[in-house]
């Protein structure tokens, strides 16, 4: 797979991945190397990519623990000690072997220590190799509010090895397709229409899938590095799906979800908002529903939980003044950015889904 140019850095592709990363370590000087990796991907993906990097330089792995509860300020101030008590500098390289919380923390982190180490993300997951670990946005959350605290900064390279795919669950394998299944909505209904034929998650196809999501989600980002525009119909589905996301991770209750599992239902409660709004055809919203339901499972949200999931928008990061910002659909591939709703209506999305639940 030919590597695709992002803003002034190359997404690389299986052996040409590695093939890229000599040949940068041989042109550039770096003190030392820190990886950072998490107790599964330590355990799982560290092994294979040393044994395909063979790295010459003085390496330091830092591990911390898996999972988005750990995704915080307080997990960045632990690395930030150990990268000062490792004798890190300017020259230090870092990279970031995980999926997107280790991609989005470790880039903040990289970012911010001695106002910037470069960093290189090496996504292990569906989910971080079609979105967190491309575009440039680094973050980590505030409480259970997400990515509320972070930056754009760019990567020297992203590694994208379709191998460390075999550690994965099935379960992360679909939450990875979640996003890919917004692109199809939002800037390419072909991958829709493979995707609602799934019964299982097949490499060979996910392979040609995983390309064309990065190369899509790197158009994009060429035209809006900064999300000023284009690049908030990537946000499709996340204003539900993130709250939804924090409540099942804050409730002592309910069984926490996988990003793509939130994003997954936002998006059926946003294309039922889009048929409300702009017309959007309700034959594919409910053909997205009986997909998500079939696929993902079906989670259970009660009306008792409608106020707190509704509140949580608000904190949404796309919210300007106040006011709850959606990406919604007119149709396939055209969005329409910074939609207000009333109350009503988001409750009626919500409870759409919940009549599908039962």
């Amino acid at each position: 797979m030919q590597s695709i140019l992002s803003t002034n850095y190359y997404v690389h592709f299986q052996e040409n991945a590695y093939q890229s990363l000599h040949i940068y370590l041989e042109e550039n000087f770096h003190s030392k190397i820190f990886i950072l990796v998490d107790c599964n991907t330590k355990k799982y993906c560290l092994p294979l990519f040393l044994e395909k990097a063979k790295l010459s330089l003085a390496t330091e792995i830092i591990e911390i623990e898996a999972g988005e509860v750990f995704k915080n300020i307080e997990t960045c101030n632990y690395l930030w000690n150990i990268l000062s008590e490792k004798g890190a500098d300017r020259k230090s390289l870092m990279i970031n072997l995980g999926g997107g919380v280790i991609t989005d923390m470790g880039g903040f982190v990289a970012s911010t220590f001695k106002r910037g180490l470069k960093f290189i993300n090496i996504p292990t997951t569906l989910l971080s190799m079609v979105d967190a670990s491309v575009g440039g946005k680094t973050g980590v959350d505030l409480g259970a509010l997400k990515n509320q605290i972070g930056l754009f900064s760019n990567p020297e390279m992203v590694l994208v090895d379709m191998g460390f795919l075999n550690t994965v669950s099935q379960r992360e394998m679909r939450s990875g397709l979640a996003e890919i299944i917004k692109y199809g909505f939002t800037f390419d209904q072909k991958l829709w229409h493979t995707i609602k034929k799934f019964t299982d998650i097949n490499m060979p196809m996910i392979t040609k899938l995983v390309y064309t999501s990065v190369k899509i989600k790197n158009d994009v980002v060429l035209q809006d590095l900064h999300e000023n525009s284009l690049r908030k119909s990537l946000n499709f589905g996340h204003t539900i799906g993130h709250a939804l996301e924090s409540y099942f991770l804050e409730s002592a209750t309910k069984k926490s979800l996988t990003h793509g599992e939130a994003i997954a239902v936002g998006m059926v409660i946003e294309l039922y908002y889009s048929s409300q709004i702009f017309g959007f055809p309700m034959e594919l919203t409910e053909d997205l529903k009986t997909f998500v339901n079939s696929f993902y499972g079906r989670i259970n949200i009660e009306k008792e939980d409608l106020a707190d999931i509704t509140d949580l928008m608000k904190f949404d990061k796309k919210n300007v003044s106040g006011k709850v910002n959606f990406v919604l659909l007119e149709q396939m591939e055209k969005c329409k950015l910074d939609i207000h709703l009333d109350p009503e209506l988001i409750e009626r999305g919500l409870l759409y889904y919940m009549q599908s639940s039962k």
